[in-house]
């Protein structure tokens, strides 16, 4: 693979940071502890990228996904090793489910003591395995522009989801002048247009079949248009339809109708 020098030598984690920004993310989200915290010192440092501080790893994970379904953006969300790592779990599931485009790094022991059972060591990438579309560990600092730009073109392309990046402590700190490339040719764009959503994957979301589905478009109940002979839906058309029969199998099954606020009244 074809190598690029850099002019002034940078860290693991002043890598990954560039490469986000070059890529259009703006927004993170995140929990700090012990193995990120060399990342969130280059955090600091930039004023590139706007970190938004969670209260909890769950939260952090939540906030990225809620994110990325109200915009139609990549959400990132980063937490620490071990229990950090597990506490996003419940998030990333989600993010599956839901089909959001989400980028989710954790951070890892230094790469001598993974298979260890070093202090707060987890095997996210085992653990995360049926719950991601993608994961890895990086495990030279070399290759973070080039895992980073395939995991959003991941993330962000067909059916969208969550992928996870394992990133070792000392990954994140080794200088660097030597960088792996890309394969020519690629290329990653994060839209910042609502995402769409083939028939197989709009009709999953929902729950229902493919025939389905095109009969709600055929009676008006499902905006849609045409590429081709296929048809394209938006995510968030899908979401809002969704939402809406959750709210009338509600309304049936318990009787109840209008806002909490009137309840309450």
């Amino acid at each position: 693979m074809e190598k690029i020098y850099l002019e002034n030598p940078k860290s693991g984690s002043e890598l990954l940071l560039d490469t986000l920004a070059n890529l259009g993310v703006k927004t993170i989200f995140g929990y700090p502890g012990g193995a990120v915290l060399p990342l969130y010192d280059a955090i600091y440092k930039q004023d590139n990228i706007r970190h938004i501080l969670a209260r909890h790893e769950q939260g952090a994970v939540h906030e990225a996904e809620g994110f990325a379904k109200s915009t139609g953006k990549l959400g990132v969300a980063i937490v620490t090793s071990g229990p950090g790592a597990t506490n996003a779990i419940t998030g990333i599931a989600d993010a599956m489910s839901d089909s959001v485009p989400m980028l989710v790094f954790t951070g890892q022991v230094a790469t001598p003591g993974i298979g260890k059972d070093a202090f707060q060591e987890a095997d996210i990438i085992g653990i995360t395995m049926p719950i991601t579309k993608y994961n890895y560990q990086i495990r030279e600092t070399a290759d973070i522009p080039r895992i980073v730009t395939e995991a959003v073109h991941i993330a962000t392309t067909g059916r969208p989801g969550p992928v996870v990046i394992d990133l070792p402590k000392d990954v994140s700190v080794i200088v660097t002048t030597v960088l792996e490339s890309l394969s020519k040719g690629s290329r990653v764009v994060i839209s910042t247009t609502p995402k769409e959503l083939r028939t197989t994957a709009a009709a999953e979301m929902l729950g229902i079949s493919r025939p389905t589905l095109l009969k709600l478009v055929r009676e008006g109940e499902l905006p849609s248009h045409k590429v081709g002979a296929h048809h394209r839906f938006l995510l968030n058309d899908v979401l809002e339809y969704r939402d809406k029969q959750q709210e009338i199998k509600r309304e049936h099954f318990l009787g109840v109708r209008g806002s909490l606020d009137e309840l309450e009244d």
